[in-house]
């Protein structure tokens, strides 16, 4: 109880930190600072950039010109993409921030929902004639636990506390109960049978004599020893043991222990879910490879592919400089009358670079240095105001940033972007403007982003377009490389991009955009219609390149990846991202092994498709499955049964697209449909539902925030400290407790046994064999500290549980503690009690008196070499512990005499001193002793030579 107090008050402290959190709230009087939990809805809110958003708000103004700002929302959906979002029009026109309080607006909201994408609402001006509506959609909204990524912004607040989205999607949190204390429960419920069972065969013994109900109750009381009362004690304080022990582990520095209930959960995990998105990836893109069809550059040749931009751009200046720049296409043009002419590698590198650095969504963002606003770049101030170091790159997606930045290491540099025009700065400095005339937005239909930009020098009309290999490849002209090419960098865990191009005439574009316009303002059919008017100008591109960008995974993600399959642990990986990602790094992670296929489940709508899914899915074996989250939810309506039990079978599984109520849901299959213990690990804030979901859950401390190392019953630096958790700390903890725990209920059983001889033999007299000190003595100090010792003991050293992780895959079996193991040590302490009482008996036929010092005595004995034929290495401490315990019984021989009687100390049946320093006791004494522990002594030996467990044969 008082540990869990202590753990509840922890928590407590963390979330008023949490809550505590200052914003400043805009008032008719000016700023002030208010606590995240005293937010309520209504207030306006200002949130600056990388600050947490604290509540739910309408997005009412910004500081940046585009009246729209970018949110980071991987805590909310595990999405790594940037999200777009507008404010509303009307308050951003209002020239000053004041003027929010001189108009008369409100705000309609929908009732709070579970949906984090979706939200319908509207905007209303009153005060102005005729009144100004404002549909808002999610685009107007920034739900809580999302991060600000550009500029200020001021929202109004319409959901807090249990309304908001994000709480919403978090599941109640459980009180987790370990399997191991509902396995000692059963065990303790039989024991309790047993008590009653035989006081009731001792009172039929009996005869059923005289007042025999009141005869009932003293054997129960007499035998309730069997009970073993200790044992939540010594548990709970193990519990404390091993918890410390994990925090103060060097080779997993930072770990924190949160729930210190369930640190034997970690021994016997069968499923661990993971998330992907900074908990086996560090959220960081690094550009790794172009390929131009005939030659591939990595990291290490990226220089040539620098020196051949800035000898290009020096022709180019060149010819611009004699004074012909409008008349004369740049050298690296090739000129049309002859287009089959091979083209050098340099100028084919050029244009890819030039078509990487401009066919993109990225805007250069300046940290203004001077008095708030960012500077316009005007004439000569352009330079000063692009210098490189207080650049910073926002997209909605970090992929498209690790494009622009790799462009910018290699010579060609974006410096500005607005609705109208992109800037490039070439490595001589001079700025090239390229005017936006279209721009085709990534969708996860098309898989592919396209921009039609002019050349303010030369007026050449350009089509860029990038996308997935799937997309690209029937739109690029013939080629025989790219298949290949594409899957050697999938097999490398790199995202790969397709770009091409397509030079446009005046004429052509003018008729595509005539077209297009008109598509776009067609009402039925609008998205059919644009696409099919896109789709004209996307024929027979020129393919320029291939690009390869690694999404930089956790140190050490792979072998601990590898060491977790092969002690028996089957890994999950539950993801808010799109599918191509998901597989790609299940591949690069080792979470599909390499000669593994892998099974992409189709997009599923209703049960007849799902069906058929499910069948051709049936008909593979060994390989990983991919799904998506929509169409695990059309499975599990209709096929529960039978996709979790084919799931189950396969060596991986990625869910991709999974909402935060999913993740939990799928945590809750295994559950209902395994009987195995399943481990939740995540960063964000979209996996606390289903960390609280697991039966064992682990947080990393990401980037983005505590929410889920809060929630979580383990908390770690990284995701390669899991290994050494599960398979040293885990194990270690499940087979000390399993061990500490039968040995309590066998010192209950010994004594009850011992209680059981000597009434038959006196007749079935309901008469205690020893006084009441002697029994706390028993219990407490002259055995406790050699049992709780056993805390300490370890099978193997943590290297070898380390490099042979299959020893871990034994303890999901539950051999350490079973009915089985239970009813040997039944049988141990039936066998010891009996000849202990039985040798007192008969050996000591002439001093009766002094049965109970030697039974006692050599039952003290047979206590601590049980503990030290139990152990399996040996720490100082367990010595110190058992000669401890031995001092403290001889002490107490000395000094408690009169406590070693029989019956009444009022009968004078002292115990004389000289009687415990003949001869004749101490050798009774050792023969007792010898024969109740030499016979398992001898077991165990042979056991060891003829058939050893699995540990025993790495520690020899």
């Amino acid at each position: 109880m008082v540990r869990e107090a202590v753990d509840e008050v922890r928590r407590c402290r963390r979330d008023k930190e949490m809550n505590s959190q200052l914003y400043s709230k805009l008032t008719v009087r000016g700023k002030v600072q208010v606590k995240s939990s005293d937010i309520q809805v209504g207030d306006l809110i200002i949130v600056e950039k990388n600050q947490r958003i604290p509540a739910d708000m309408i997005f009412l103004r910004t500081s940046e010109k585009t009246g729209s700002c970018f949110i980071r929302t991987d805590q909310l959906d595990g999405e790594t993409d940037w999200k777009l979002r507008i404010t509303v029009a009307c308050t951003q026109r209002l020239p000053a921030l004041g003027d929010l309080f001189s108009i008369s607006a409100y705000v309609y909201a929908q009732k709070p929902q579970l949906d984090i994408h979706s939200f319908e609402g509207n905007f209303t001006r009153e005060d102005c004639d005729p009144p100004i509506h404002e549909s808002l959609s999610i685009e107007n909204t920034l739900w809580a636990s999302t991060v600000v990524a550009s500029g200020t912004v001021i929202g109004v607040v319409i959901y807090t506390g249990k309304e908001m989205r994000s709480v919403l999607n978090t599941s109640q949190s459980k009180n987790k109960v370990g399997l191991l204390d509902l396995e000692l429960n059963r065990l303790t419920k039989a024991l309790f049978l047993a008590q009653v069972v035989l006081s009731v065969v001792m009172v039929a013994l009996q005869g059923f004599l005289g007042p025999w109900f009141r005869n009932l109750f003293r054997f129960v009381v007499l035998f309730s020893y069997i009970i073993p009362i200790s044992l939540r004690v010594n548990l709970d304080m193990g519990k404390s043991a091993y918890g410390w022990m994990i925090m103060k582990d060097e080779n997993i520095p930072g770990t924190v222990v949160r729930t210190s209930t369930i640190p034997e959960e970690l021994g016997r995990l069968a499923y661990l879910l993971t998330d992907k998105t900074g908990t086996l990836t560090q959220n960081e893109m690094v550009f790794k490879r172009l390929h131009l069809g005939t030659v591939s550059y990595g990291m290490d040749t990226m220089d040539e592919i620098q020196s051949h931009i800035i000898q290009s751009y020096a022709q180019v200046s060149s010819v611009q400089s004699n004074g012909n720049s409008a008349s004369s296409t740049p050298s690296r043009k090739p000129q049309p009358p002859a287009p089959k002419v091979r083209k050098s590698v340099s100028s084919r590198i050029h244009e890819a670079v030039k078509a990487i650095a401009l066919c993109h969504n990225v805007t250069p963002v300046y940290e203004s240095r001077v008095n708030g606003a960012s500077a316009e770049p005007e004439g000569t101030e352009a330079d000063q105001d692009f210098s490189d170091d207080n650049r910073t790159y926002q997209a909605s997606s970090p992929d498209e940033v690790a494009l622009v930045r790799w462009t910018e290491s290699v010579g060609l540099t974006l410096v500005n972007r607005d609705l109208m025009s992109l800037q490039l700065k070439t490595p001589a400095g001079h700025i090239l403007t390229y005017y936006i005339l279209q721009i085709f937005p990534f969708t996860s239909e098309s898989k592919r982003m396209g921009i039609i930009v002019r050349e303010e020098a030369t007026g050449d009309i350009t089509f860029y377009m990038k996308g997935a290999d799937v997309a690209m490849a029937s739109i690029v002209q013939y080629n025989d490389w790219l298949e290949e090419e594409c899957g050697n960098m999938a097999r490398e865990g790199l995202r790969t991009l397709v770009v091409a191009k397509k030079s446009l005439t005046e004429e052509q574009y003018q008729d595509f955009e005539s077209r297009y316009n008109q598509a776009k303002l067609s009402i039925h059919d609008r998205a059919l219609k644009v696409a099919a008017a896109v789709e004209s100008l996307e024929r027979e591109m020129e393919l320029l390149c291939l690009t390869g960008v690694e999404d930089q995974l956790q140190a050490d993600v792979r072998p601990t990846l590898e060491l977790l399959r092969n002690a028996g642990i089957k890994i999950w990986m539950l993801t808010g991202d799109k599918l191509e990602t998901a597989t790609c790094i299940a591949k690069s992670s080792h979470l599909v092994s390499r000669n593994q296929d892998i099974h992409i489940f189709k997009p599923v709508s209703n049960r007849g498709e799902a069906h058929l899914e499910l069948n051709a899915f049936r008909r593979k074996h060994d390989c990983a499955l991919v799904i998506s989250g929509d169409s695990l939810e059309v499975c599990l309506r209709y096929y529960e049964h039978e996709f979790v039990e084919l799931a189950c079978q396969c060596p991986a599984v990625v869910c991709c697209r999974c909402s935060p109520t999913q993740k939990a849901q799928i945590v809750r299959l295994l559950q209902q449909h395994t009987d195995n213990r399943t481990c939740a690990i995540g960063d964000g804030g979209n996996d606390v539902s289903m960390i609280q979901a697991a039966d064992c859950s682990i947080g990393i401390e990401g980037k983005e925030g505590k929410q889920a190392s809060l929630a979580a019953d383990f908390s770690i630096t990284q995701f390669k400290h899991i290994g050494r958790l599960l398979m040293v700390h885990g194990r270690n903890s499940y087979k000390r407790s399993a061990a500490l725990g039968q040995f309590v209920m066998h010192r209950g059983m010994i004594i009850s046994t011992m209680q059981a001889v000597f009434s038959s033999i006196f007749y079935f007299a309901s008469v205690p064999l020893y006084q009441g000190f002697l029994m706390v003595g028993y219990a407490t100090i002259y055995t406790m500290f050699p049992v709780f010792s056993l805390v300490l003991d370890q099978d193997v050293k943590p290297e070898m549980a380390l490099l042979y992780p299959e020893l871990y895959k034994d303890l999901t079996k539950g051999r350490s503690l079973s009915f089985k193991t239970f009813l040997i040590w039944v049988l141990i302490s039936i066998y010891q009690g009996g000849i202990l009482m039985y040798g007192a008996l008969v050996l000591f036929d002439q001093e009766f008196v002094h049965v109970v010092v030697i039974s006692f005595t050599a039952l003290i004995l047979t206590e601590l070499l049980m503990v030290a034929l139990t152990v399996r290495t040996w720490h100082w401490l367990m010595v110190v512990a058992e000669l401890f315990s031995l001092g403290c019984y001889l002490a107490s021989l000395a000094f408690l005499n009169e406590y070693f009687g029989i019956g009444r100390v009022t009968l004078g049946a002292f115990l004389d001193l000289s009687f415990i320093t003949t001869r004749v006791f101490l050798w009774k004494v050792c023969v007792i002793t010898l024969v109740s522990c030499l016979p398992l002594y001898i077991i165990k030996y042979l056991k060891r030579k003829f058939s050893p467990p699995s540990y025993s044969k790495l520690s020899s």
